[in-house]
C-alpha cells in the first residue's frame, strides 16, 4: 500500500509567521492556489496509470481546517470524499500557540529554551512533547495503512507528519538527514503542498517533499 502523504498548502498564520500548532487557521490565496495545483497532480495521479501505481481509494485528512480546505480540492479532482482523522492534527503548540514566531523568545524565553534543547520529553505548557507528538503520528499513520485500499492521499501538517517519519524510519534515514531543519523545531523540513511517499509494509520511503508539481 501506497501513502501520498501531503502538508497542506500556505496558510493565514504560515504567510503571518505565526506559531500555529493546533489553531484552525484558513488556506492563505497562495494557499488555495498551492490546493489547486495539489488537486491538478492529483487528478492526472488518479487518471494515469502509467503516472501512478497504484490506485487512490481514499483521501484522508487532518480536522484543522487548512489541511481540511487542502483535502477537499484533491477529493473533488478524484471523485472522493474527504474523511477525518483526529490523530493527523499538527503538534499541540500550547501557550506558543497564536504567536509570531520572531517574539517567542521574548514572551517566554524560559520555556523556547527548554524546547530548543531538543529534549523529546518536554511539554509546551498547555501543549504536547516531542515524543508525544511522534507517538501520536506514528499510530496514526500504522493504522490509516491497515485500511484495505492500495493507495490513499494523506492530507496533514509538516509536524506531525516529519515526527511520525522520524518516529518509523530513523532520522538517520538519508532523505531524512539530508533535509533542512525547520526553525525551532529540530525537525526535516516539508514545504506547503509538497507530497511524500510511504510504501507499506515498511514502510519504505519513496520519496520526500517533492515539489515538481507546483508551479
Amino acid at each position: 500500500m501506497l501513502q501520498y502523504l501531503v502538508r497542506h498548502g500556505e496558510s493565514v498564520s504560515n504567510l503571518e509567521g505565526r506559531v500555529q500548532g493546533q489553531e484552525d487557521i484558513e488556506l492563505s490565496d497562495l494557499g488555495r492556489a498551492q490546493a489547486r495545483q495539489m488537486a491538478a497532480w492529483s487528478r492526472r495521479l488518479s487518471a494515469s496509470p502509467s503516472v501512478a501505481p497504484v490506485t487512490i481509494g481514499e483521501v484522508w485528512s487532518s480536522p484543522l481546517r487548512r489541511a481540511r480546505e487542502t483535502a477537499a480540492e484533491i477529493a473533488t479532482a478524484v471523485g472522493l470524499p474527504v474523511m477525518v482523522e483526529e490523530g493527523l492534527c499538527e503538534l499541540h503548540a500550547g501557550i506558543f500557540q497564536g504567536h509570531l514566531w520572531a517574539d517567542l523568545e521574548t514572551a517566554f524565553p524560559d520555556e523556547v529554551a527548554q524546547w530548543r534543547s531538543g529534549d523529546m520529553h518536554y511539554v509546551i505548557p498547555g501543549g504536547e512533547s516531542r515524543a508525544q507528538l511522534a507517538a501520536r503520528g506514528r499510530a496514526t499513520l500504522e493504522k490509516l495503512a491497515g485500511r484495505d485500499t492500495p493507495g490513499m492521499i494523506v492530507v496533514a501538517h509538516g509536524g506531525v507528519l516529519t515526527a511520525a517519519l522520524g518516529s518509523m524510519l530513523g532520522r538517520e534515514h538519508p532523505l531524512l538527514a539530508a533535509a533542512a531543519e525547520r526553525p525551532f523545531t529540530k525537525l526535516p523540513a516539508l514545504a506547503n503542498c509538497s507530497v511524500t511517499q510511504l510504501e507499506w509494509p515498511g514502510p519504505r520511503l519513496v520519496a520526500f517533499n517533492e515539489t515538481g508539481h507546483l508551479g
